[in-house]
């Protein structure tokens, strides 16, 4: 069974995806689009995590970057279904009490719907400005999730003896609504799908294309089997940029558009491949429009999916 969730619009406006229309939109372009997410089936909505962009990368990644937890919050009170996702929270840059007590909340608050999705971080400025170290920010992610898995539990006084971190006796409440919190691994790198493979509960792959994407799950799930890990993992996608009918304007060659019955069975292929979940971006002009292509993606796509 493969669901459907999306990056939300605005919140992150790197020219990588952002669209026009997002540069003057705000608050209640978000409500609108998450509040569309819950009528039309998406399984989640997701957002993404920067503290700050420096200068030499402000033009391509902009600075527009709310936080993750703010927004999500925001939005879980126009919502009832919905999950709501981190595509990604760069955890790595916050002791893992500090990202807990933020995420434990937002899964309290929202009645259980957090999605915890981690991964490691590429802003190098990000890192120093903040006093942790970048070039072991992997190893840094490693601990963390393990601190976390502890922090996120049930238990009132949290337990994690780490080479970084180390806690015990300290009480934070409320504690989730979930009994375990869902944690997925964003990255594609062979150190990401390890560790998705290792300690995530899902994975969220950066961007593999199509023809790559079957020999990263293979090697995902053969990790994960010789590790002894029998519990199931949740393997997500990022689908090429759709649009529901004829266009009638330039989406670029990329795009997936046409008939319903012909993207979906397009899409299909994802599920064949092993995915469980695939993030799709729809091209748009406006709020109306993204909202009118997410209507018919729900309607006449989603039920030719599976």
């Amino acid at each position: 069974m493969v669901v459907y969730g999306m990056q939300l619009p605005v919140q992150s406006q790197s020219t990588l995806y952002a669209e026009a229309w997002e540069a003057a939109a705000g608050p209640a372009d978000l409500l609108a689009v998450a509040r569309a997410a819950e009528a039309h089936g998406f399984d989640y909505l997701a957002s993404c995590d920067h503290v700050a962009i420096p200068r030499r990368l402000a033009g391509a990644m902009s600075t527009v970057w709310y936080d993750p937890v703010a927004t999500l919050s925001f939005l879980a009170a126009a919502t009832e279904r919905v999950r709501l996702l981190s595509h990604v929270a760069v955890v790595g840059l916050r002791h893992p009490l500090v990202t807990a007590k933020a995420y434990a909340t937002l899964d309290h608050l929202s009645g259980g719907r957090l999605v915890l999705g981690v991964g490691a971080g590429h802003v190098q400025e990000e890192f120093e400005v903040l006093g942790v170290d970048f070039e072991r920010r992997g190893a840094v992610l490693d601990e963390t999730v393990d601190a976390l898995r502890a922090a996120l539990g049930p238990e009132e006084y949290p337990e994690h003896l780490g080479e970084r971190f180390a806690f015990k006796d300290l009480g934070q409440l409320p504690r989730p609504a979930q009994e375990r919190v869902p944690v997925w691994v964003g990255g594609s790198s062979p150190a990401a799908v390890r560790r998705a493979a290792l300690k995530g509960d899902g994975w969220l792959p950066q961007g593999d294309p199509r023809e790559k994407l079957a020999v990263q799950i293979a090697r995902l799930l053969r990790l994960r089997a010789e590790a002894g890990i029998a519990e199931p993992i949740t393997v997500g996608a990022i689908t090429e940029a759709l649009y529901v009918g004829a266009p009638g304007w330039e989406v670029g060659r990329r795009t997936l558009s046409g008939s319903p019955e012909g993207i979906a069975a397009s899409l299909r292929a994802y599920g064949g491949m092993g995915v469980d979940q695939i993030q799709v971006r729809f091209r748009s002009r406006s709020r109306t429009e993204l909202i009118d292509q997410m209507a018919a993606f729900g309607t006449e796509v989603a039920p030719h999916l599976n």
